[in-house]
């Protein structure tokens, strides 16, 4: 489809039904998901693909662009509708990488690279564009190899990952970059103090998943395989550590840094068979390896590790969803259900084909499923598998639309 003079290619519709196809089914809740193509929305019987493109905290809106001879055409789309900001034109290749938690800025590079997505390749200049509908608000030329991350609560600072050696990276620390002056630097601790020079951590394992606070204040990351790894804490202090797996957390409002460590087994197995999920509230965050069947409850207050258990191991790549009362774990052909009060296994559903997300409706009531080319929607209390529509080229679920 195209809308405006110069756009490019907005929203692909799947139609609802062809002669050559059956009618969609409809999906109770609008879904946003991904797809080989890229972003997918998924409304009532409605499909459609955004590729090149970034969704907000809350998956109303996307960012997307589209290559416009050598510049880059960018534009808003809402979700809901469909309809779009006009195309402004951005000089050079663009992509959408990350999107500020409130939903106005982005942060685009010339090539897609994701925190949870593996190391770049060697560079020793990054050049990131930082945009909104209206434009261009700031250009970055970062000396070094850095992914965008996060912006700051205020836009005034962009969260990156700094990788070392910048020509041929295997490892990476956590930087603030200065959006008036260009210029990275290190975080805080938790006392809100800058972190001194030499102990920033620098991680060389692997980001498995991150997970935004429902207030959107609080970036959680999971991080696996971490050998000989010291946190900023340690440093500090000169106590040795050697950690496997933790939850690296980055409050956006302060600019601190805190690192909650996962007990063994976690990181000893795959990070594929790794998930974490936050409740509703925002108070706890679990953490489950299936390779093990090791989970861990985090509380957000005090960002420590209040309960572990072991459950019924499995295998094949993590995913997790977490209610009020329970938290809903997916490998393989099997989804595992654990009774939060008690931190045990509850039952086990079984489904079709292999788990690629789990996602719960906004009452509880309904847990969406991907699987290969499909996503089903099962009662949460019982798994009774309620509806199922094809997806084609699903990949995986990031959320219900309107919902952070």
């Amino acid at each position: 489809m195209l809308a405006g003079t110069g756009a490019a290619a907005l929203v692909g519709c799947d139609p609802a039904g062809s002669r050559n196809s059956p009618p969609a089914v409809a999906i109770p809740d609008a879904l946003l998901v991904e797809l080989d193509a890229g972003l997918g929305v998924l409304r009532g019987a409605d499909r459609r693909t955004i590729p090149r493109s970034a969704a907000t905290a809350d998956g109303l809106s996307a960012y997307a662009s589209a290559p416009e001879g050598a510049d880059t055409a960018f534009w808003r789309i809402d979700t809901a509708t469909g309809r779009s900001t006009a195309a402004v034109t951005l000089s050079g290749r663009w992509v959408p990488q990350v999107v500020s938690a409130n939903g106005t800025a982005v942060a685009l590079t010339s090539n897609e690279v994701d925190v949870t997505t593996g190391r770049p390749g060697g560079r020793d200049v990054t050049r990131v564009l930082i945009a909104d509908v209206s434009g261009v608000r700031h250009r970055l030329e970062l000396r070094g190899n850095f992914v965008p991350e996060a912006f700051t609560d205020d836009l005034a600072g962009l969260f990156v990952l700094e990788w070392l050696p910048a020509g041929s990276p295997d490892r990476y620390r956590v930087r603030v970059v200065d959006l008036a002056t260009g210029v990275p630097g290190p975080l805080h601790t938790r006392a809100k103090e800058p972190i001194p020079p030499g102990a920033e951590e620098e991680m060389r394992g692997d980001g498995r998943q991150a997970v935004l606070a429902p207030d959107r204040t609080t970036l959680y990351t999971l991080y696996t395989h971490q050998p000989d790894h010291q946190h900023t804490r340690q440093l500090v202090s000169g106590r040795p550590g050697n950690v496997h797996a933790f939850v690296h957390t980055l409050n956006l409002a302060a600019l601190w840094a805190y690192c909650i460590d996962l007990p063994h087994p976690f990181g000893a197995a795959s990070a594929g068979g790794h998930a974490m999920a936050i409740t509703p509230d925002g108070g706890r965050l679990f953490v489950a390896d299936v390779t093990s069947g090791a989970v861990a409850e985090a509380a957000a207050e005090d960002l420590t590790v209040r309960r572990t258990a072991t459950l019924p191991r499995g295998a094949g790549t993590a995913h997790a969803a977490a209610g009020r009362d329970r938290l809903f774990v997916g490998a393989g052909t099997t989804v595992r259900t654990v009774d939060l009060a008690r931190l045990s296994h509850a039952s086990d559903w079984p489904v079709r084909e292999p788990v690629t997300g789990l996602v719960l409706s906004p009452d509880g009531n309904r847990l969406y499923v991907g699987q290969t080319g499909a996503v089903s929607w099962h009662d949460s209390a019982t798994g009774r598998e309620l509806g199922r529509a094809a997806v084609p080229g699903l990949v995986g679920l990031h959320g219900v639309v309107g919902r952070a």
